[in-house]
């Protein structure tokens, strides 16, 4: 994740300079804005008093996603055999993944019987959202493509992960879920005094339980701001070595060729790293830091 940043902020430098050495700058396409990719235009405006629940690219992707998890298990499930195909090993190793690695790795096996279903859809559904970040689809309402006197949208990259809202929604079910497990476990009492770590007693204990609120606090932040942005990095670093850079330059024709080549194979390499790698990636790390904070809310010992 720290590599990104700094690997654009090192090529961007690079490319103006070689592009125009004199006056980079005055070249730069204005009119290009790759922002407007995670633009959340309305598809059908619904308002309910103040509250705004219009449909839109998000809401489908999360539709989307939802539907490929429940269809793709339960199709799966119809079809297991007593000698496995290749779907069915994926699927078993998958599985076992889910279970012995993040759920039962990190919780007793009572809390692992209870809370694998919840863990396990939620690596499904991320892990779904992100490989569906990396397929074109026609949700592009900004730029259409007139077919037969119908405007379709164009192809576009978006992942639902892409937008803080809909890791934020997540964190926040896991954050008071595991507070709600633990004062269930312990009480409420007891619950809150085992924040404070054992061995630690009088003066020190008062600002070692306020770091430890705050601990818990930040969980909420970094726990969706990690996945968002992850996959909204990856998302612009494609867009933008995709020939990005050189639309937003406005090359000459031998320079954009040039450059397109350069980019484009970067923009290649980066698809699949995103692919291959990140997207399971973090799916797994948040399935397991959510088993972990689970676990550690009944445990006895913080």
């Amino acid at each position: 994740m720290s590599l990104k940043p700094r690997l654009i902020a090192a090529l961007a430098p690079l490319v103006l300079l070689l592009a125009n050495p004199v006056g980079a700058s005055a070249a730069i396409n204005e009119s290009y804005r790759p922002q407007n990719e995670f633009k959340l235009d309305p598809w059908i405006s619904i308002h309910v008093g103040g509250l705004d629940l219009s449909i839109n690219k998000a809401v489908f992707y999360i539709v989307l996603a939802s539907a490929l998890t429940c269809i793709t298990m339960v199709w799966i499930a119809r079809r297991m055999q007593a000698r496995p195909n290749r779907v069915q090993t994926a699927t078993e190793a998958a599985f076992s993944l889910m279970r012995d690695n993040i759920t039962k790795g990190n919780m007793s096996d009572a809390m692992a019987r209870k809370w694998f279903p919840f863990i396990g859809a939620l690596f499904l559904f991320i892990w779904f959202s992100n490989m569906l970040g990396y397929l074109p689809l026609p949700t592009n309402t900004e730029h259409t493509v007139n077919i037969f006197g119908a405007h379709i949208p164009s192809l576009a990259l978006y992942a639902a992960t892409a937008n803080l809202s809909v890791p934020l929604a997540l964190t926040l079910v896991v954050w008071v879920s595991y507070h709600v497990e633990g004062v269930r476990a312990k009480g409420p009492i007891k619950y809150m005094k085992s924040w404070i770590p054992a061995g630690v007693e009088g003066a020190a204990s008062g600002p070692i339980f306020f770091i430890e609120v705050i601990s818990h606090f930040m969980r909420l932040i970094s726990l969706s701001v990690r996945l968002f942005a992850n996959i909204l990095a990856g998302h612009l670093l494609i867009l933008f070595m995709g020939g990005g850079l050189v639309v937003l330059l406005n090359l000459a024709v031998g320079l954009s060729v040039v450059l397109g080549l350069l980019t484009g194979t970067i923009a290649v390499a980066f698809f699949v790293l995103e692919v291959g790698l990140i997207a399971t990636l973090q799916a797994f790390i948040f399935a397991t830091l959510t088993a972990i904070y689970l676990g550690g809310a009944v445990a006895e010992s913080h």
